[in-house]
């Protein structure tokens, strides 16, 4: 008989993955947060009580369990190798936090091994499960501007993170941990990108200098039907968290995002003003939840899943070309099986 609920095993603690706690507790039908892991054991305390979870300080424990049916893995980026690796050996599904890895070459031996075990691997990309990108590829689909032809895609955090997590070393850098969003969009939206230039510069943050890493960027994109477009990523927009995108097509334009939190604007003597959104939390908490409700959905269904590793590959090779494009200066073609 076919299972109805699904044993989370849960991976990371962090600012997202103690969010993910919630989410699969209270949120995601079919889900059941089983246990919970996190080299922190403070945080395993802090999150295991409220939601009845077993602890785990070792992931290796968590995904040996044999009470645990999936692996939600929600650590830095420079473990999504192993830990990813070691979870496809138990033949267990796995969910797994953007981007795939730090490198290409990681990158393919956890596709090889995802490959080799046949085991279920759902990429997380949560703005493809946003209402307004989803509604707006369906539209594109429909033909609703024509054909789109200029893709126009901004990310923005209202101020940095710690030096620690924006480390090239840790997180991959602004393109990668950062613009790898955008770049998933574009070519869930437009095709496969061939090409890539980017600009950037250390502006807001002098203090990034220690870790050898930029601040704000501009990466130019050329899509293999040749059609372009553009991304811009910022550290400092003070002013709130703000993700938006545009779609111009042969027929007419598309525009995706907000920056009001509440439905409230403020008019006074020589102002009109609105609050905005805080972080990507808020922004995002439907889409994230929305994303791991189709994880779980998928694996009790038999379904493969909406996002593979592919996916996070090509992304990570759009990310790579456009950090290389920054340091070297130079327009990067990015590299394909058949090129």
């Amino acid at each position: 008989m076919m299972k109805k609920t699904l044993n989370v095993g849960l991976i990371g603690l962090g600012r997202l993955g103690s969010k993910y706690a919630e989410y699969l507790a209270h949120h995601v039908s079919g889900a059941k947060l089983m246990a919970v892991c996190d080299i922190n054991s403070d945080l395993v305390e802090e999150y295991a009580e409220p939601f009845g979870a077993a602890k785990y300080t070792n992931y290796q424990d968590l995904i040996a369990a044999k009470e645990v049916d999936v692996v939600v893995i929600v650590t830095p980026t420079n473990t999504h190798k192993e830990v990813t690796i070691k979870s496809a050996k138990t033949g267990k599904p796995i969910f797994c936090e953007k981007p795939l890895c730090l490198t290409l070459e990681d990158a393919i031996e956890v596709q090889q091994m995802v490959d080799q075990t046949g085991v279920f691997f759902h990429m997380g990309f949560m703005r493809r499960f946003d209402k307004g990108y989803s509604n707006a590829k369906r539209g594109i689909e429909n033909g609703d501007i024509g054909n789109p032809i200029v893709f126009k895609s901004t990310s923005r955090d209202p101020q940095r993170a710690s030096l620690d997590f924006l480390d090239p070393k840790h997180s991959g850098g602004i393109f990668l941990d950062m613009g790898i969003h955008d770049f998933d969009l574009a070519r869930w939206i437009m095709g496969n990108v061939k090409s890539v230039f980017s600009i950037g510069g250390r502006l807001a943050y002098p203090e990034m200098e220690k870790i050898d890493e930029i601040d704000n960027a501009i990466t130019n994109l050329t899509f293999m039907n040749g059609c372009i477009g553009v991304v811009d990523m910022s550290r400092n927009a003070v002013y709130g968290y703000d993700i938006h995108t545009e779609i111009l097509g042969t027929k007419g334009a598309l525009r995706i995002g907000y920056l009001r939190e509440t439905p409230v604007q403020v008019l006074t003597k020589g102002n009109i003003g609105h609050d905005t959104v805080a972080t990507f939390l808020e922004r995002f908490h439907n889409a994230y939840i929305a994303q791991l409700q189709d994880f779980i959905e998928r694996v009790l269904q038999g379904q493969p899943p909406s996002v593979t590793c592919d996916d996070g590959i090509a992304a990570l090779k759009i990310a790579l070309a456009a950090t290389q494009s920054f340091r070297q200066n130079l327009i990067i073609e990015i590299p394909y099986r058949d090129s």
